[in-house]
């Protein structure tokens, strides 16, 4: 019932820029923390950004100074503002919710969206 859905996903050149978005939907009733994760081809699923309730952005070092991440509460969306792209920022990127608390247990748990996939490259 709980759903992250991702759009803006594509191919940009490098230096270029690209906005991601994710919108959790279903029973929530709150969610602590959203962000995003990213996966190349064979390698590990790194944190990229994260924010917490109450607005306490962290980034990954590779991408500090040209990634912003935002969240709009009353729509539990999750944005990622990435600018400067660089062919090493190519990867499925994955929308993440953790402390996600639906209305039907009261519980916490965390979610992930499907994956989108960036390809910088000229």
């Amino acid at each position: 019932q709980v759903q992250f859905v991702e759009s803006g996903g594509g191919l940009v050149q490098p230096g270029g820029s690209l906005r991601l978005s994710c919108t959790a939907s279903g029973s929530i009733f709150s969610i602590y923390s959203m962000g995003w994760y990213r996966q190349a081809p064979g390698n590990q699923r790194d944190l990229v950004a994260t924010i917490r309730s109450g607005n306490s952005p962290f980034y990954a070092d590779s991408v500090k100074g040209r990634f912003t991440i935002s969240r709009d509460y009353a729509n539990n969306t999750v944005y990622l503002q990435m600018n400067n792209l660089k062919p090493e920022d190519t990867a499925v990127y994955y929308c993440w919710g953790g402390g996600v608390v639906t209305k039907d247990t009261m519980t916490a748990r965390a979610y992930w969206g499907q994956g989108t996939q960036v390809t910088v490259s000229s």
